[in-house]
């Protein structure tokens, strides 16, 4: 599908106070295209939470529910039980979370959640840090980035939460980024079409944590995906798809070098060397795991 064959009906209003050049809110904007009115966002502590807008009003033109940072899932869960007895299972719960409140302060409710069978999606839009509080690391923040807390450079690998999430076998998996709306919109409207837990990863670089100019966030989305730094695939049912650019990558399509886009951003500097040699490493062993993924299943 093309970009003009989008649903016309915005559910992101005007005056919300995203950063400029954000790209959660156009994540957003597109992810709740797919989702629709029949949609109830549970948001914890986060970029998003500040971004709906200062009491009394709202730029979110769905149901919204705030929660604590680490109990969105556990709450999505109590919605999805109490739409269940209403007899309202079409509409859907979708929590709206950052890396830090899903891959470190939200891993165990979500993790329980998925473990239960929760009819929901769980959506963890990831800028590699604690973004909203200061620019801290997560553990999502890739190794050698610079952050406040991490000021040299970050010394350990980030986590990979979608693996983690595939160990709990649910129904589907997908990453996105906002560079690909049609590819992000497709898989946000068959996530919205199934049933089950459901979780969605999408890459949202972030222009002052990151360090590079807000005109260049959707370059940089595309760029992490065509030097091979983001992954696009879903998996259904166990079953593994690569999407977009990452298909023709794993179809021998040849990666852009990864220092194109390293060098955008502020936030590795000063690394050397070295240090891209080691992340060229994790991003070949990244590439490797899906590839053997795939063979097995073609077995």
């Amino acid at each position: 599908m093309a970009i003009k064959d989008l649903p016309t009906e915005e559910y992101i209003l005007k005056g919300h106070a995203g950063c400029p050049g954000c790209p959660v809110t156009i994540a957003l904007r597109i992810a709740l295209k797919a989702l629709g009115r029949k949609t109830i966002l549970v948001i914890p502590a986060s970029c998003s939470a500040v971004i709906q807008s200062l009491h009394p009003k709202t730029s979110f033109n769905v149901p919204t529910l705030n929660i604590a940072f680490e109990a969105s899932a556990a709450a999505a869960s109590g919605i999805a039980s109490a739409l269940k007895m209403l007899g309202k299972e079409d509409i859907i719960p979708v929590v709206w979370a950052g890396d830090g409140g899903s891959y470190d302060i939200g891993l165990q409710a979500l993790s329980g959640a998925l473990e239960r069978g929760t009819n929901f999606i769980y959506v963890c839009y990831n800028n590699q840090m604690y973004s909203n509080t200061g620019i801290q690391r997560s553990g999502a923040t890739p190794y050698g980035a610079w952050t406040t807390t991490t000021w040299s450079g970050k010394k350990e690998m980030e986590k990979n939460l979608a693996e983690i999430v595939m160990a709990h076998h649910i129904p589907y998996i997908a990453t996105a980024t906002i560079a690909y709306p049609e590819d992000l919109y497709k898989k946000m409207k068959k996530a919205r079409e199934m049933k089950g837990p459901r979780y969605i990863e999408i890459l949202c670089p972030c222009p002052p944590g990151w360090r590079f100019d807000m005109s260049k966030t959707v370059e940089m989305s595309r760029l992490a995906v065509q030097t091979g730094a983001w992954i696009l695939y879903e998996i259904i049912n166990g079953k593994i798809e690569f999407t977009a650019d990452s298909k023709r990558l794993l179809e021998g399509k040849e990666r852009k070098p990864l220092e194109e886009w390293l060098k955008m951003q502020g936030r590795f500097r000063h690394l050397k060397e070295e240090d891209i040699q080691k992340i060229k490493e994790s991003i070949d062993k990244k590439w490797e795991f899906f590839k053997q993924m795939n063979l097995r299943q073609k077995l």
